[in-house]
């Protein structure tokens, strides 16, 4: 999979077929997400249109951008934190949670590219680079 997402060009040329191998990831996700959908009815106890709303498919782009695209734990954490905002936010200011969710949106790609895990690899090659100086 690493070999997809990095270097498609080269599976080509090294006569691998791309396709199938997305083919099977994209209906591995499906059948997850399939799972996953129908595990939350008994949860929840009840589905309505409401669920599918734009704002919850923003908040989980948000969870991975806040986190880092480039592991998992980060967006678990992100997500912990953007529902405890949520939380927050919708029991003091419950009219201007989509306005503070519009600026996270707006503001985290822009000034953390990378997510939480994009400040912390920076940290340790700042810390991996003065300590080279150092010596």
């Amino acid at each position: 999979m690493t070999g997809v997402r990095d270097g498609e060009t080269r599976l080509i040329f090294l006569d691998y077929s791309p396709l199938a191998y997305k083919l099977f990831i994209w209906t591995v996700s499906a059948v997850l997400c399939g799972i996953a959908g129908a595990l939350y009815v008994p949860q929840v106890g009840i589905i309505n249109p409401s669920e599918i709303s734009p704002a919850n498919s923003i908040e989980m782009a948000i969870w991975v951008a806040i986190g880092g695209r480039g592991t998992l734990i980060w967006p678990i954490i992100s997500a912990f934190a953007v529902n405890g905002a949520k939380s927050f936010f919708t029991a003091y200011f419950a009219e201007y949670w989509l306005f503070f969710l519009g600026l996270i949106f707006t503001l985290v790609p822009l000034l953390l590219p990378n997510g939480i895990m994009g400040l912390i690899d920076l940290a340790r090659r700042k810390k991996a680079a003065a300590g080279d100086s150092a010596e």
